[in-house]
Order: structure tokens, then C-alpha cells, then sequence
């Protein structure tokens, strides 16, 4: 019942942040908003708090602005989901941290009786296992999974839209950061282009030299040629003549 009432409250709270919505705007003489209030009019205590700040309230322009506000879901969402696992989870914390400090004989004797019952062979179905393991799980992981899960579904949208909204107010008020960036990424990219341009025309080239050189040495190898010897072509060459030299002959004596 009590749980149910929670749940009501949260809603209820959800609905009137819906709907027509009434704000109340205090305006300087250059029309920029000073002060505004939900509501159609001002509180004293607000009246006297804005005069104690920025003077009486009769030289300024109050303006009622009027619009229409979706139902808040994901906030809706978020704390019927997060409030009663989060004081759920706390009640249990306090609970076991008493038990613990307080009785923990008690408590260690009890976890090791149902370690040794959970050890005991058993012959079961896959679904009987199943439902036994996730029946054993600890019921602190799965409310803390949970809770961080349901609050990440309402943290993260947030977060992207406000650094969406303070990236784009930073790019209109200092663009010139930007371009400067973009126009030293750009050099960079073309510094990058033309330095691949030269290896590959290096590449090429030495590629083209060394096919140049295995079609000489196929055109050779197929011309059956000795290899010869050329001098330099500037040069008188001599010629180089063998004469045996003559032997004198000798008579044996008589």
C-alpha cells in the first residue's frame, strides 16, 4: 500500500509539472530577462528579494509568459523506478550492517548452514538449475544493476544535450578557433597527399628502373653472345704479336 501511494505521489508530482505553465519575467530597459518565478504573480518574499537585489520593482518590465510543458516521461520514469529500489536498497544496508555489527555470529553461522545446503548434490531439470541459480543471485547486484541503468537512461540524454547546447554557443562565439583548426587540418592533409605523391613517384620510378634492367639482361641472355671485352673507343690499340724465339742447334762431337 505503501508503494502504491509512492507510485501515485510520483505521478501526480509529474502531472503538474505538465500542461500550461505560467512564468513570470522581470525585464531591463535593454528587454533582457533579470529574474522570472513560475507562477502568474510574485510572492512577497520574492518581491522583497528581488528589490533587496536589483532595486524597486517599478522601473522594470514584468512580463507573464505562458506555454505549454510535455509530460515529463523520463523523469516520471526515472523516479518511479530509482525511489522505492534506492530506499528499498538503503533499508536492507541498514538492516544487514546491524545484523552484522550486532549479531555476527549469528550471521556467519547462518550464511555457512546455507553455503553447505546449496553444496548438497541434487538431481534437477535445466530449469529447475536455472531458476536455482538466478533464485541464488545476489538481490544487491541486480537493484544496484538496475538503478544504475534506469538513472543512466536520464543522466546520458541530459548530458549530450547540454554539451550539444554549450558546443554550439562556444563554436558561435569563438568560430575563429575553429576555422583556424580546420585550415591547419586541411594543410596538414594536403602536406600528407603531396608527401605520398613523391613516394609513389619514387616508387614508380624505381619500379620502371629495375624492369628496365631485367628486360636488358632477358635480351642479352637470349642473344647467345659471348660476352666481350670493349675498350675505351678513343684509344690506339696495339697489336700484340707472339714470334717464337729460334733455338740454335748443336752437333754432338765425334
Amino acid at each position: 500500500m505503501g508503494l502504491f501511494l509512492l507510485e501515485l505521489e510520483i505521478f501526480a508530482l509529474a502531472v503538474m509539472q505538465s500542461g500550461k505553465q505560467s512564468v513570470l519575467q522581470v525585464l531591463d530597459n535593454q528587454g533582457d530577462v533579470i529574474h522570472e518565478t513560475s507562477g502568474s504573480n510574485l510572492s512577497d518574499f520574492n518581491r522583497t528579494n528581488f528589490e533587496k537585489v536589483f532595486g524597486s520593482l517599478d522601473q522594470y518590465t514584468v512580463r507573464l509568459h505562458k506555454h505549454d510543458a510535455p509530460f515529463p516521461f523520463r523523469a516520471w520514469f526515472v523516479a518511479a523506478i530509482c525511489i522505492p529500489i534506492g530506499a528499498m536498497m538503503l533499508f536492507a544496508f541498514v538492516v544487514k550492517a546491524y545484523l552484522v555489527i550486532f549479531h555476527g555470529e549469528k550471521v556467519d553461522k547462518m550464511a555457512a548452514g546455507d553455503s553447505g545446503s546449496v553444496n548438497e548434490p541434487d538431481v534437477e531439470s535445466k530449469l529447475e538449475s536455472t531458476l536455482n541459480r538466478i533464485g541464488r543471485m545476489n538481490i544487491f547486484n541486480i537493484g544496484f544493476l538496475v538503478f544504475i541503468g534506469v538513472i543512466s537512461y536520464w543522466i546520458i540524454p541530459n548530458m549530450f544535450t547540454y554539451l550539444g547546447q554549450v558546443g554550439f554557443d562556444f563554436f558561435i562565439q569563438y568560430e575563429w578557433v575553429f576555422f583556424v583548426l580546420i585550415g591547419i587540418v586541411v594543410c596538414v592533409c594536403l602536406w600528407i597527399v603531396y608527401l605520398r605523391y613523391l613516394l609513389a613517384k619514387k616508387s614508380i620510378q624505381s619500379h620502371t628502373e629495375l624492369q628496365k634492367h631485367r628486360i636488358s639482361l632477358e635480351y642479352h641472355a637470349g642473344s647467345n653472345q659471348p660476352l666481350q671485352l670493349e675498350g675505351p673507343s678513343d684509344t690506339n690499340q696495339d697489336i700484340i704479336d707472339y714470334k717464337p724465339e729460334k733455338t740454335e742447334e748443336t752437333t754432338p762431337p765425334s
